[in-house]
């Protein structure tokens, strides 16, 4: 195979290679979704709630520092790759550790030293301060672990990625029920027992990425030292490459990781502006710490924990995505930037509009199902934000080409100002509307669908990109309508004779029956649109052939 038979396979390869991260995706909310049920429990609604605080100031200071450092690396990487300059891709490497440990020490070190006055002073919760304390080292760890995630995404490879983050979700659930039980009873006789459970808890996210690091750390030896060797003895006799210099690479680096950071700060900021401006305005009308963080507690650990697992594909989509745009870009193909964004977008929904919809659904079978709650309050935050995972599922792709296409200003842009709507929202429905915690849900909901609506706008314009709606959207939400109501339908059978566990396992199974002929019998996807999908060569010729038959 020939450098530019290469190219095109690596490009070509993105949905497939985007498929087995967002599998693995899938898989590690899962296991998240899975250990969080007994650790809520061990926890309690409060020390779930400090839990959660800590994560969203310990996930702002990621983002600030090296949460974007895999996708940045990812698209230099993958250019220096498509022009065959292989040197310069080991130089993005280094520099990428380099940056990574400066950036991921200087946040580690801020946190520790600031971790009571952020969680006292910002978010009115000062049980929050040990586990974010607990949990500060891991932002060095993340760091370093993101350059070697990113030196595999950049060379069209998301297996490495893929298996680090099922070993991290992994050791990172076990520690995680483990010292959440021993710390709570360990320290049970202390001020605040729930604040050392929950710092139990933020222990088992350390020690999860940091062998996940380990990991990924002898995987990137090996395969730079193929490399190496493969590539010296490629070159033997022909003209050398054009090695860039360090001090060039770090800046191109530094360049490209800037906006990302900006972007992706202001994007994930609104969760850390929730838990702010709630602490804030309920401590204001009468609310105590523990009375505030056990309501945060069904917001972040229960409706947010659910509604993000789908998001995951979008997520893993949208990293996969990235580099193949890039290639395209390089190669001047425009159409074909065009082709993948829209297959993308199409493969994103066949799975988020049935998730959105069954969610809304079984929203109250299934939180008595997962965390043994059946308080109202619970199941209707639930129903009322499950389309959420439509818009968030959106916006997360199209930030991807935005970034993949140097639109990443525009990124920044379209979070800045969906979050000022948002903070605008969330405000009045807290402050005078006394909508409590149903005013975080709906400003989650907005704040996603304003960005995804100014995305389409900046990337039709730089693309002449036009979003086909009937198949993509209209279609799949017709089935899914289909599906929500024989879900429904089994699930009042079943439970009447089999209780709740078995009649949301009947209700599931049958919606994904019903769906899957739905959108075969409506025609939401072409055989060739369903060829280029994971699986899709092996499914075209079951399905079609029935149908040719029939």
């Amino acid at each position: 195979m020939n450098d530019t038979e290469e190219k095109k396979r690596k490009g070509d390869d993105f949905l497939l290679q985007g498929a087995i991260l967002a599998a693995a995706g899938i898989i590690v909310r899962f296991i998240g979704l899975i250990y969080k049920i007994p650790m809520t429990r061990i926890l309690g609604d409060e020390g779930i709630g400090y839990y959660n605080t800590a994560y969203e100031i310990y996930n702002i200071g990621l983002i600030l520092s090296s949460y974007s450092l895999p996708l940045a690396i990812s698209k230099l990487l993958a250019g220096y790759e498509y022009k065959g300059e292989r040197e310069n891709s080991r130089r993005v490497l280094v520099c990428g550790g380099v940056l990574g440990a400066v950036a991921g020490g200087l946040m580690t070190a801020v946190l520790l030293a600031g971790a009571e006055k952020i969680a006292e002073v910002i978010f009115k919760s000062p049980g929050s301060a040990l586990p974010l304390r607990v949990m500060a080292p891991t932002i060095l760890v993340f760091s370093l672990m993101g350059v070697l995630r990113g030196y595999f995404q950049g060379h069209g490879n998301m297996v490495p990625t893929s298996v680090s983050q099922i070993v991290e979700q992994l050791v990172h659930a076990a520690v995680s029920i483990w010292a959440s039980f021993d710390f709570l009873r360990r320290f049970a006789g202390k001020e605040n027992p729930a604040s050392y459970g929950a710092a139990g808890g933020t222990l088992g996210t350390f020690a999860g990425a940091a062998a996940a690091f380990v990991l990924l750390a002898v995987l990137t030896a090996k395969h730079v030292t193929k490399q190496k060797r493969m590539h010296s003895a490629k070159a033997a006799g022909e003209k050398s490459e054009e090695t860039a210099s360090l001090k060039h690479i770090f800046m191109l680096l530094f360049l490209t990781v800037l906006p990302i950071i900006l972007s992706q700060t202001v994007y994930q900021l609104s969760g850390t502006v929730d838990n702010a401006l709630f602490g804030n305005l309920m401590s204001a009308k009468g609310l105590d710490e523990a009375q505030r963080q056990s309501m945060l507690g069904i917001y972040s650990g229960k409706y947010r924990l659910l509604t993000n697992v789908p998001v995951a594909i979008a997520t893993s989509l949208g990293a996969s995505m990235i580099p193949s745009i890039v290639m395209s870009r390089l190669g001047k193909d425009t159409e074909e930037v065009r082709h993948k964004i829209g297959i993308t977008i199409k493969f994103n929904m066949l799975l988020a509009i049935p998730c959105a919809v069954g969610m809304g659904v079984l929203a109250s079978p299934v939180m008595q199902l997962l965390f043994g709650d059946s308080r109202k309050i619970s199941s209707d935050l639930l129903r009322l934000g499950s389309c959420a995972v439509v818009f968030f599922s959106l916006s997360t792709v199209t930030n991807a080409v935005l970034q993949g296409i140097d639109l990443m200003r525009k990124s920044v842009t379209h979070s800045a100002v969906s979050l000022l709507i948002h903070v605008i929202f969330v405000y009045v429905m807290l402050k005078w509307l006394d909508w409590g915690v149903y005013g975080l849900v709906i400003g989650n909901v907005t704040f996603a669908l304003v960005v995804c609506i100014l995305n389409w706008r900046a990337i039709g314009r730089e693309l002449g990109y036009r979003q086909e709606v009937r198949r993509t959207f209209l279609l799949p939400l017709c089935a899914a309508t289909a599906m929500g109501a024989s879900t429904a339908a089994v699930y009042s059978l079943t439970r009447l004779w089999a209780g709740n566990t078995v009649g949301v396992i009947a209700a599931v199974c049958a919606g994904i029956i019903v769906y899957g002929a739905g959108i075969l019998k409506l025609k939401a996807v072409t055989r060739e649109e369903l060829e280029e999908m994971p699986l899709g060569r092996s499914l075209s010729l079951v399905f079609f052939r029935k149908a040719s038959a029939g």
